[in-house]
């Protein structure tokens, strides 16, 4: 199992980034999949998650209206839309395998800032 993470980046507070998750080496279709956060000094935190058929989602209310988690099972990758990114979404990204923060596999992650 592979999960490799891409997108991060410096924003401007109000900006926006697209995170992508490259995933192989398991039939991508057959599982949830998540994002997950950690910011310096703080526990992880369960950002968004997204069913295998991508039928139901999950946003944390720090993000919800302001993310976008979606999936593409014929290209086997994950992706989180950011906008109306604000300071405190400042954080090291990973995606996982697995429901929020129940998962079984994750990824080396991407930084994520957002200053001006």
């Amino acid at each position: 199992v592979q999960l490799v993470e891409s997108g991060g980046g410096l924003a401007q507070p109000g900006g926006s980034l697209r995170l992508s998750c490259a995933a192989s080496g398991f039939t991508f279709s057959w599982y949830d999949m998540s994002w997950a956060r950690q910011a310096p000094g703080k526990g992880l935190e369960s950002v968004s998650a997204v069913a295998s058929d991508g039928s139901i989602t999950y946003y944390a209310d720090s993000v919800k209206g302001r993310f976008t988690i979606s999936r593409d099972n014929a290209q086997n990758t994950l992706y989180l839309q950011m906008d109306s990114l604000a300071p405190e979404d400042t954080a090291l990204y990973f995606c996982a395998r697995g429901w929020r923060l129940r998962y079984d596999y994750r990824g080396q992650g991407t930084q994520v800032t957002v200053s001006s």
